[in-house]
């Protein structure tokens, strides 16, 4: 009899053991952030999530293009993780999948905390589902908007200073052009006044050429997402606008290669001051000073890295519009989805909730050195970028204290095609390389728009 029982409590034990072992998972992918300090706060996040609910969570990092590439397959396939975030979501992807019902509505995460977004940033979270009916199908994590970054050692040895810069459109453009870039060449210096991307290849392409339409208000489509371009008014800005960006290639002062430049390129060029220069959809370019101090192996790497950190390299914001006026920041937030073929979307929606918190998002945004700024108010003034930094100060006031613009595709999401297929750098390519006048290549563009958007 003893046996017997001792037989039947370890059967009990043994049973137990598989009930015990089926622990709840949620599945995750995210992008690999750009630094270090990215990734800790957000491995940080996980492990305080996982304490908090006993939930194990399985994280795939990912680089930019492969997240979307497999985020894609795996939502056509029905097999998508529970939930994910993707830089390029917004641009070129969660349109189109709250359109056809490919993302969960998530108003029940951002209704309680709505109030603690800065002004505009839900707006790429507000999408169309299916039928048209607009709902909150995304989560917002951070932002980005455009920069331009000079070197101001070599800004002083072509013999001007910052007072010098103009802040009119046409005179910022050309002073880097016609007086900076002229003056350096006299010195036997091979440098361009201008980096600026122009490729079919780069996302930074359209960034930086929609920026020039958004100072001409030239945009294609009007806030209930109806196409404008049988306006004439837009089409003049549009006009306008490209003929002012290709002016720059044309005219010899970007470099040649700026037509082939892949995201990173324009950041190497002015890295290694063959531009004096550039824009940029975010201050990555000069917060690689900061990781190069935090790698630095000798004092003497940490003291070039601090002195082009906090000295040389400048950030400042793009000039006022052609007639005049503030331009308004163009603005990108980048978002979070739950998937609505995801297996535990209660959980991914636990998570992000979890996310936004201060304590949670804040570290996990400024572990990205300034690249990323924050959604919520409460983060945006801390003194990482309320005080005198010399970078992240100008980037708080483009997004807090000026005027701030979302993309085509928060209006209409097949912009997000349109942007995928990059029509904007078809169209400078046509007038540079072709010989297209910039009428003829508007029109073309403006044709394909069209087709993108209503055929």
């Amino acid at each position: 009899m003893r046996k017997l029982l001792g037989l039947l409590l370890a059967g009990t034990v043994f049973a137990a053991v598989p009930q015990a072992m089926a622990q709840e998972k949620l599945t995750l992918w995210f992008n690999k952030g750009f630094y270090p300090a990215e990734d800790e706060a957000l491995n940080k996040v996980i492990a305080g999530f996982e304490k908090k609910t006993g939930v194990k969570i399985e994280l795939s990092l990912f680089g930019v293009e492969d997240i979307i590439t497999k985020s894609v397959s795996a939502v056509e396939a029905k097999t998508p993780p529970d939930g994910a975030f993707g830089w390029t979501y917004d641009f070129r992807t969660a349109g189109k999948w709250a359109y056809e019902g490919k993302l969960e509505d998530v108003s029940d995460i951002i209704t309680p905390v709505k109030d603690k977004f800065l002004d505009g940033v839900l707006n790429s979270a507000n999408l169309e589902g299916p039928g048209g009916t607009r709902s909150y199908y995304a989560i917002p994590i951070y932002q980005q908007t455009m920069h331009a970054h000079y070197w101001a050692d070599m800004l002083a040895e072509a013999g001007y200073k910052e007072a010098d810069i103009p802040t009119d459109w046409h005179g910022f453009w050309g002073f880097w052009c016609d007086k900076v870039q002229p003056a350096l060449r006299k010195k036997g210096m091979r440098v361009y006044g201008i980096g600026q991307p122009s490729s079919v290849e780069a996302s930074d392409t359209f960034f930086s050429f929609l920026s020039f339409v958004n100072a001409y208000d030239a945009s294609p489509v009007d806030k209930n997402g109806k196409l404008l371009i049988n306006d004439p008014k837009v089409k003049a800005g549009m006009v306008n606008a490209l003929k002012d960006y290709t002016g720059t290639l044309i005219k010899g002062c970007t470099p040649p290669g700026s037509l082939a430049w892949k995201d990173v390129d324009n950041n190497v060029a002015f890295q290694n001051k063959t531009t004096v220069m550039t824009h940029n959809a975010t201050i990555s370019i000069v917060a690689k000073y900061i990781d190069d101090m935090n790698k630095a192996k000798t004092e003497e790497e940490k003291a070039v890295a601090k002195k082009n950190y906090y000295e040389l390299a400048k950030t400042i914001s793009w000039p006022k519009k052609p007639d005049g006026k503030p331009l308004p920041n163009l603005v990108s937030t980048k978002i979070a989805v739950v998937f609505a073929d995801a297996p535990n979307k209660k959980r991914a929606k636990e998570f992000f909730a979890y996310l936004l918190q201060p304590e949670n998002l804040t570290p996990y945004t400024e572990g990205s050195l300034g690249r990323w700024f924050p959604v919520m108010k409460e983060s945006a003034e801390r003194p990482f970028w309320t005080t005198e930094d010399p970078h992240r100060k100008i980037v708080y006031q483009q997004f807090v204290k000026q005027p701030t613009v979302p993309f085509q595709f928060v209006y209409n999401y097949k912009f997000t095609t349109v942007n995928a297929e990059n029509v904007w750098g078809r169209a400078i390519s046509r007038v540079v390389q072709d010989k297209l006048t910039p009428e003829q290549a508007v029109d073309e563009m403006f044709a394909r728009i069209k087709q993108l958007v209503e055929g």
